[in-house]
């Protein structure tokens, strides 16, 4: 029986009941693994995920931890303690950990079994899943191998889309983890910032990294946040407020919520299958007695999303990624200088995104040139936060398409030579909710041409207790949840 392709409270009652064993799980995972063509894996823990798996089927099962001798994957930028860790780029390639990221730890703690560290787009940046050094990762939903799964946590998305893992771990910093799930039926949640320790996460943009997961179902998502959220003495931004049973949380019954649509961002997108499904789920709320109202932030706003996303993320990528220079981290080039050396490094270890954005960051950065274009980018982030806050303060959550199209093609991948307002304000506006750093949540919401596409909600800070609420009125009225494409 395909046990890995059902959600983890049906893994978990199989274990219960003895089904299933852990082994068992591990088996048909690394079988799966062997059989996939998407490109979705950087290591597999074949000896390692045996052996746990087999110390655990000798053991009774934990009733209580639904997470027991489940495996699961994690994006390939989280430190692993002896085990390979690259972040996608050749300038890493064997580098081993000498440590645990803190939710790698947490998932180890509550007896999960990994069994892969995934794919992405080299450093976490890029939104395409085509700039790791292993190349393209396919959408499993599409046969023909042309369509991206996007990204950057795009193997992380494969894993869980194909059934191979019912969780995945993952990273968002503008729209990493949430529209690959809209592009592969899944449900993608990021937190409030802080709300899950970063420790071991390796940092792209500080001020917008979240640790981010893929899931089949929203209460699979809460089940999560209860297990990898809380303070980390680790990590001193991580937020010390109380934890909630999340799970718990969500009730039968729900209360009427009022939903904001953002004018500008609505009114951008061009598909008209995809406006038609959402527009249907907006009628559907309503005669449940949700309220719906449609808020204009103002076009100039709208489109200052992605440029200040942009060239903060490239500046801070820039500052955090100091380190990789071939002597504390990378392959060592033999040279007679230091700056010849790091030539030579970041030449060969870097792909041709990863130098421009650095190129793009350093240039911000430059004395002469902050005032014109960093602190400018922070200026927008200011003014894009405070009207979003004044959208939340009337309203519950934020609702909108997840993206404008189903997964595009390959081919159209080259970085941008410029920021385009009338291609950018749909396709990225996922990012307010890192410049906020509020929570957020892509779920299923149709198919077009079998490909799917979703539905985002974002939520005020440390409102997930209501965000999954929401996500699963959501989820109620599509129905769509537990899919795999086997």
């Amino acid at each position: 029986m395909d046990y890995l392709s059902k959600n983890i409270f049906e893994i978990h009652k199989a274990l219960v009941n003895k089904e299933v064993t852990p082994l068992d799980l591990v088996k048909e995972a690394l079988e799966k693994i062997k059989k996939d063509t998407n490109n979705a894996f950087e290591y597999v823990y074949e000896k390692e995920a045996i052996k746990l798996a087999t110390e655990l089927s000798n053991q009774e099962v934990e009733v209580d931890n639904p997470l027991w001798g489940i495996p699961f994957a994690i994006k390939d930028n989280f430190s692993t303690k002896d085990i390979p860790t690259t972040a996608s780029s050749r300038l890493l390639e064997g580098y081993l950990p000498p440590f645990d990221a803190e939710v790698y730890t947490r998932l180890l703690n509550k007896k999960a079994i990994p069994i892969a560290k995934t794919t992405l787009d080299e450093l976490a940046m890029g939104g395409t899943g085509s700039s790791g050094h292993l190349g393209k990762t396919y959408n499993p939903w599409d046969e023909s191998k042309t369509r991206m799964v996007g990204g950057s946590s795009c193997g992380s998305a494969v894993a869980c889309a194909a059934g191979i893992v019912p969780y995945a771990i993952g990273s968002d910093t503008g729209d990493s983890v949430r529209k690959p799930a809209s592009y592969s039926a899944l449900v993608g949640f990021k937190p409030t910032w802080g709300k899950i320790s970063r420790f071991g996460l390796f940092t792209f943009s500080a001020s917008l990294d979240h640790v981010s997961y893929f899931t089949k179902n929203v209460k699979e998502s809460a089940l999560l946040l209860n297990v990898l959220g809380g303070h980390d003495d680790k990590d001193t931004t991580s937020s010390s407020l109380p934890m909630e049973d999340y799970v718990a949380a969500i009730k039968e019954n729900k209360e009427p919520y009022t939903f904001a649509v953002i004018k500008e961002i609505y009114d951008d997108l061009k598909d008209e299958t995809i406006k038609k499904a959402f527009d249907s789920l907006i009628e559907e709320l309503k005669q449940k007695g949700h309220k719906i109202n449609t808020v204009s932030i103002t076009l100039p706003i709208a489109e200052a999303i992605y440029p200040a996303y942009y060239i903060i993320s490239s500046a801070e990528a820039t500052s955090s990624n100091a380190n990789l220079d071939g002597i504390k981290f990378g392959t060592y080039k033999d040279a007679d200088t230091y700056e010849e050396m790091l030539f030579k490094v970041r030449t060969e270890g870097f792909s041709d995104r990863i130098r421009r954005r650095f190129v793009i960051g350093s240039i911000s950065l430059l004395e002469e040139n902050q005032e014109e274009i960093y602190l400018r980018a922070l200026r927008c982030r200011r003014m894009i936060v405070e009207t979003l806050n004044k959208v939340l303060e009337s309203n519950d959550a934020i609702i909108l398409p997840a993206s404008p199209t189903i997964a595009p093609l390959f081919g159209d991948d080259t970085p941008k030579k410029s920021f385009n307002k009338d291609a950018d304000i749909s396709d990225n506006y996922l990012a307010f909710a890192n410049l906020g750093g509020y929570p957020s949540i892509t779920l299923p919401l149709g198919f077009e041409s079998k490909m799917p596409f979703g539905v985002n909600i974002t939520s005020h800070h440390f409102t997930e207790s209501k965000l999954f609420n929401i996500a699963q009125v959501v989820e109620d009225i599509t129905g769509l949840k537990d899919l795999t494409k086997k």
